[in-house]
């Protein structure tokens, strides 16, 4: 039986949000293999994110409304900046060597200002309440990066076989820009 953390964890870091596009757009413009540093950073950064909601991090920027609102506008600003990139790449771009896939340390510092895995991690605290801070921020840590590798490995996957349907320059600047609308409208989420 899978315990339902694993599952709300699943459902949350499947569902389309600022990782999930950036890692599907990698792959298209990119490739799988160049975009597996970013990978690895996503789920190592979210690891370490949901293991430190666990000794009571998440807490703490909920008790610091300040605190919070300058995290959020510098997550809303990184997410714009982001779609806006996206929003003005140009076919061939990967190959020029000027645009590369994100490394392995952009991925993680990413995971400080993505609004999204730290609603998830919030969240998912509920279901360890009853273990202690360190039992909590391993039980989160390991559910959220074991579970954010394979949800990330099928995202740039995934992007890397769109790659052969976006040969055309007017379909490539269609799909990017499909996924720099979709980045920026999570901007907003930073504000819920």
């Amino acid at each position: 039986m899978i315990p339902p953390l694993y599952i709300f964890v699943f459902l949350g870091l499947f569902s389309p949000g600022p990782n999930v596009i950036l890692l599907t757009a990698s792959g298209a413009r990119f490739g799988f293999k160049p975009t597996l540093p970013h990978v690895l950073g996503v789920a190592f950064g979210v690891g370490i994110t949901a293991g430190l909601t666990g000794f009571g991090i998440g807490a703490l920027l909920t008790a610091l409304p300040g605190l919070r609102l300058v995290l959020q506008v510098i997550a809303a600003g990184w997410i714009l900046f982001m779609a806006w990139k996206l929003w003005n790449a140009k076919p061939g771009s990967a190959d020029s060597g000027k645009d590369r896939p994100w490394t392995f340390f952009e991925a993680v510092l990413f995971q400080w200002v993505n609004p999204k895995v730290w609603a998830i991690a919030v969240a998912a605290t509920a279901y360890t309440h009853d273990a202690g801070p360190l039992m909590s921020a391993w039980l989160l840590g390991t559910a959220f990066a074991g579970i954010n590798l394979c949800v990330c490995l099928f995202w740039s996957f995934a992007g890397s076989l769109l790659s052969y349907l976006l040969g055309n320059p007017s379909a490539y600047r269609v799909f990017m820009r499909i996924m720099a609308l979709l980045l920026a409208a999570s901007a907003a989420m930073v504000f819920l």
